[in-house]
């Protein structure tokens, strides 16, 4: 087999065209450190070889990349890297940003929880559904929101007078307010007794 031609391509891609028929899209550096070149001969190992490396450069530079922004946790992280690169290959990128410490579930987790608590308003029983979501061990997860101390009658009521308030002296805008809460990870119990400080009304049923 004979490397034909090499066009460069956006995102620091190039295409590889094989005995004049396109091929694939690899990495350009992966490219230059393999010296690959027009009119190369090419094995079957070596193709191979070039694929799995251009695969690992990837997925290195997407987690770097992602992380640059914001935290993730890891099994979110290869999740994202994953889409531009084999799960094997987001897998060991990933792997190594931990072992650099440049991924840590329980850091996210927490950073995660007090923005889900005190910013989001989600319940402590939502705030442990959404991080196991996003990948967080569940016990990680419990263990981190039973740390935040949040009262939970405030955290309610402001979610009431922030968005439903208007609208609780209608049996519509009742159910709209109990069900949103419901959702946030809230007791019925609790809604209600949020929900006496604001309407007299005993119709709340959903």
């Amino acid at each position: 087999m004979t490397v034909t031609a090499i066009e460069p391509k956006k995102k620091g891609l190039c295409a590889l065209y094989i005995d004049g028929e396109f091929a694939f899209k690899v990495d350009t550096e992966t490219v230059l450190s393999m010296r690959i070149d027009v009119g190369n001969e090419i094995s079957d190992e070596k193709l191979h070889e070039l694929v799995k490396n251009s695969d690992t450069k990837r997925a290195k530079d997407k987690a770097m990349w992602l992380i640059s922004y914001r935290d993730y946790s890891k099994r979110e992280l290869i999740e994202k890297v994953a889409k531009d690169s084999s799960t094997e290959a987001a897998q060991k990128a990933v792997e190594r940003l931990l072992e650099l410490g440049l991924v840590d579930d329980e850091r996210y987790a927490r950073r995660y929880a007090h923005d889900l608590i005190f910013i989001k308003r989600l319940s402590p029983v939502g705030a442990v559904r959404k991080l196991t979501e996003k990948g967080i061990d569940r016990d990680l997860a419990r263990e981190v929101v039973d740390e935040i101390d949040v009262d939970t009658n405030d955290n309610i009521t402001a979610i009431i007078s922030k968005k439903y308030a208007k609208n609780l002296f209608d049996e519509k805008g009742r159910r709209r307010c109990v069900n949103g809460l419901l959702r946030l990870g809230y007791s019925y119990s609790d809604i209600k007794h949020a929900l006496s400080q604001f309407t007299d009304c005993d119709d709340m049923y959903i």
